[in-house]
């Protein structure tokens, strides 16, 4: 008589246990926060071009990379230099040695 009364008991204790042993709710850091909120925001910007298929992987690969800070904000002198020689070397099309005298003629100047 003894043994189905402490058998229950015990059944009920085990299920109490590993009801109270239950992992705490994670909270999501700020970085994972701030992630989410970009995935978020580009998947709708995607949406709302009606982006499809590869354009739309290609666009949200862009917009997850894209930094949300002005990139400027901390960038040093040289390569703020660096960055503006490099653009106009793009707008002229240079390539090889061409791009090579350049850069090295532009990052001589003074700003």
């Amino acid at each position: 008589m003894r043994l189905p009364v402490v058998l229950s008991l015990l059944a009920t204790l085990c299920a109490a246990g590993s009801a109270l042993a239950a992992d705490p709710v994670k909270v999501p850091s700020p970085a994972q926060t701030e992630q989410r909120q970009k995935m978020t925001d580009c998947n709708q910007q995607a949406t709302t071009q009606s982006l499809k298929g590869d354009d739309r992987k290609k666009f949200m690969s862009q917009c997850l990379k894209a930094e949300t800070k002005p990139a400027t904000a901390n960038m040093t002198p040289q390569q703020e230099k660096m960055k503006t020689c490099n653009a106009d070397a793009a707008k002229k099309e240079l390539k090889g040695d061409a791009r090579k005298t350049f850069m090295s003629t532009c990052l001589k100047k003074a700003s």
